[in-house]
């Protein structure tokens, strides 16, 4: 195993792991926007206010995407484990 093969699967996983997080990250994100958009024209400070829409963004993000994330990761583990041969050097 040579050290383009490390730096192509360590690639790999840096970007399966970007597209399995934005949908959680993008929505907090912007969810968190909003709150404190809304806290900042009202001009309630309260922490707490921020932090339960932001939960159940998040975890509706999560029931809504969770399939998809789960079959990007086993297709992405699939790949890696039909690469073993080639990275043992008999393929």
């Amino acid at each position: 195993m040579n050290a383009n093969g490390v730096l192509d699967i360590g690639l790999q996983g840096l970007l399966v792991a970007g597209k399995i997080s934005a949908p959680i990250l993008v929505t907090a994100l912007v969810v968190g926007f909003a709150i404190s958009l809304l806290q900042s024209i009202t001009q309630i400070q309260e922490v707490t206010l921020s932090f339960v829409p932001k939960a159940i963004a998040v975890s509706m993000a999560l029931l809504i995407c969770g399939h998809w994330m789960i079959s990007e990761m086993v297709a992405f583990t699939h790949a890696m484990f039909d690469r073993i041969p080639s990275l043992l050097g008999g393929g």
